[in-house]
């Protein structure tokens, strides 16, 4: 229990001494801690839509475009590169970013469908969690960064968005779907 204590201490140091230097500290999934010139801190929530993003390592610089334009448009990108820290349990962690998600975009290409391993977990996964949503409900968004086949899995049930040859088309195509059922979901929690 001590040494419970102790690590509890040692992050707390760490986040203020982060504070005290002006640097904004994010806590994913929850918000952020925000330094003001006075020496005031606040916390400002974060309840934009959490948007995973599953892509293979080969299409890493595509996959890192996607999460700006996503963070550009105002939503909440995951993608492990910029959201796992060294030493997290990366198979547990993945799974965590995925059931927190308001979304998954699973990215294919000609190397990701044929590629055994994490990439194709993590969207087996998501249609897993999927299954427990409601039928209308958007979650997954197959994406293609080239003309490359979809599973015919996914093929059945979802539409895709294509990157390509009009990345922007694309992107608008996405941030619009999402941002509209975020817009339907917000209606329908209200009494």
């Amino acid at each position: 229990m001590k040494s419970d204590h102790s690590s509890l201490n040692s992050i707390t140091q760490i986040l203020l001494d982060a504070l005290q230097s002006g640097a904004k500290v994010d806590v994913d999934g929850l918000g952020s801690f925000i330094p003001d010139e006075n020496g005031h801190i606040r916390f400002v929530d974060r309840s934009l839509p959490k948007v995973f993003i599953a892509y293979v390592h080969e299409d890493g610089e595509a996959a890192e475009r996607v999460f700006s334009e996503l963070a550009n448009a105002g939503f909440d990108p995951w993608l492990d590169r910029r959201k796992l820290m060294p030493g997290q349990n990366w198979p547990r962690s993945v799974e965590d970013a995925i059931n927190f998600s308001d979304f998954v975009i699973a990215c294919f290409s000609n190397r990701s469908v044929s590629k055994k391993g994490g990439f194709q977990s993590e969207v087996r996964y998501a249609l897993d969690c999927a299954t427990r949503m409601p039928l209308d409900e958007v979650f997954l968004i197959p994406v293609r960064f080239d003309e490359c086949r979809v599973p015919v899995r996914i093929q059945k049930e979802v539409q895709y968005v294509d990157l390509f040859p009009e990345w922007e088309l694309g992107i608008r195509r996405i941030t619009a779907i999402i941002g509209k059922e975020v817009h339907r979901r917000r209606r329908e929690a209200r009494p």
